[in-house]
């Protein structure tokens, strides 16, 4: 195999050093199109000049066929004597090959089968390939390949063009969606002095010209917050956020999220905002609000049934799992009601790390249609508002659909007194070994005494939705270029 594309790869080398003798540039500065193939494939009758890359070619004598595409279509050119002279069509037969970029200029008409065609009049080679395509027939299936040379992928497999145009259009539609419902864009830092904004263990750098360690953001969240107490009513950011944790087929380590920030909103807005965003977003992305996740059907539209998160695990664990302020005695309970063992539970090091790992297993694993989970326990999440009635519980929810999280949502905590101390009892977790702690953030905290108003934020991982929606074995499927080992 490796000998065959060596042969080739010396062809095609000599084919190039031919033409430069022949006086022919081997790759072109650029090209005038008048259409892109996507268009032309709409101008049956009209004389077009299209450009795209040969994937297929097929020479019958003095007649033959190739077909070029993009990255949005594909489009049938009929090659023939009819149409170029004798030295012409010598140079297409000889010197153009599978996988070079041409120029065509000619008719579009339609063959006695219906294929949209166009009938070449002149072909201009525009950049020359050294390396051939993968065998057409066979395509592009070796993982690894397709996740180190994402472009061959692309070129070859359909679905991977329609994952990642689709993600486009995702992105797309959010950000409008924004934007129309008065939400204002803005970016925040990436490098940063404190870890915080989510439960996470995250890249530490350094900056040499400040002589300063810093960590990389794992969510934008505080910066967001900073902006609503300056006076902004409701702002957004869709970027990367980068988390340090195990490398499995639902996370990345280098992620993109959204999140927005509403001034005056409690999580009951937030709930009603995105259930009217997902929707919409399916229908304009998918062309339908049902998709096929795992075997299972999975729709939309319509309501989406409640569940209370406390009165659930309540039920599950058959005690007040809220009162237990020692993890030993909750694993005990736990192991006791025979729910786990206590191998299973040797990783939860703290209350709230025990608690996240019996809802995963117990609760959301067990949830196909989409379901809203809301009322959660105050110690999963420093920075959210403590419920009025109960102040051990949180004004949050998640969208929970096929046992995935989509999204997480709360009512902000803007109680600087209360805020200081959940950060501190961070502190705590991480003392006793957690490593997905906040720290304590000093500036953040000065801007929550300077006053916030009520807000309700919400965080989209756009990545996780995006292998959710087609139902993809890894998430480094959703995206274009994913770090290799």
């Amino acid at each position: 195999m490796e000998q065959n594309l060596s042969n080739e790869v010396d062809i095609r080398r000599e084919k190039i050093l031919k033409l430069r003798e022949m006086g022919q540039i081997p790759y072109k500065a650029k090209y005038e199109r008048t259409d892109t193939i996507a268009e032309a494939r709409e101008k049956v009758g009209q004389h077009v000049k299209i450009a795209g890359r040969i994937i297929f070619k097929r020479v019958m004598g003095k007649f033959g066929f190739i077909q070029i595409r993009d990255i949005q279509a594909k489009i049938q050119v009929s090659v023939g004597r009819n149409e170029l002279s004798e030295e012409d069509y010598d140079f297409y037969k000889k010197m153009i090959d599978i996988g070079d970029f041409v120029g065509v200029e000619g008719e579009v008409y339609l063959t006695q089968t219906g294929e949209v065609t166009v009938r070449c009049e002149k072909i201009t080679l525009l950049s020359k390939t050294l390396r051939p395509l993968p065998e057409k027939f066979h395509g592009l299936t070796d993982t690894e390949t397709k996740y180190r040379q994402r472009y061959l992928d692309l070129i070859m497999n359909e679905d991977t063009r329609k994952v990642m145009l689709t993600r486009s259009k995702v992105v797309s539609f959010i950000r409008s969606y924004l934007e129309k419902n008065g939400f204002i864009e803005v970016e925040t830092p990436i490098l940063q002095r404190n870890v915080s904004g989510a439960s996470a263990k995250p890249f530490f750098t350094h900056h040499n010209a400040l002589d300063v360690d810093c960590n990389l953001r794992i969510a934008t969240e505080t910066w967001l917050k900073q902006c609503i107490a300056a006076g902004f009513d409701r702002v957004f950011e869709l970027g990367k956020d980068f988390r340090n944790e195990g490398m499995d087929p639902s996370h990345l380590q280098e992620f993109t999220q959204v999140e927005w920030y509403a001034s005056y909103w409690d999580f009951e807005d937030n709930i009603k905002f995105f259930k009217e965003l997902i929707p919409q977003l399916l229908k304009q992305c998918l062309g339908t609000t049902k998709i096929s996740y795992q075997g299972q059907e999975i729709e939309f539209a319509g309501e989406w049934p409640r569940i209370d998160y406390v009165a659930k695990m309540q039920e599950i664990l058959g005690f007040d799992f809220l009162s237990e302020n020692d993890v030993d005695a909750f694993k005990k309970k736990v192991v006791d009601q025979g729910l786990f063992s206590y191998s299973d539970l040797e990783e939860c090091k703290t209350i709230r790390t025990l608690i996240d790992y019996i809802y995963k297993r117990k609760i959301r694993a067990n949830i196909v249609s989409p379901t809203i989970l809301y009322n959660y326990p105050a110690v999963l999440i420093p920075l959210a508002r403590r419920n009025d009635k109960d102040e051990r519980i949180i004004d949050v929810f998640q969208v929970v659909a096929g046992g995935a999280e989509l999204v997480k949502a709360y009512s902000e905590l803007v109680d600087p007194i209360v805020q200081r101390k959940t950060l501190e009892d961070q502190l705590q977790e991480k003392a006793q070994g957690d490593e997905e702690t906040m720290d304590v953030d000093e500036d953040f905290l000065l801007a929550m005494e300077h006053g916030m108003p009520p807000i309700s934020g919400l965080g989209f991982g756009i990545d996780r939705f995006i292998q959710f929606i087609f139902d993809l074995p890894n998430i480094r499927d959703t995206i274009l270029f994913p770090l290799m080992k």
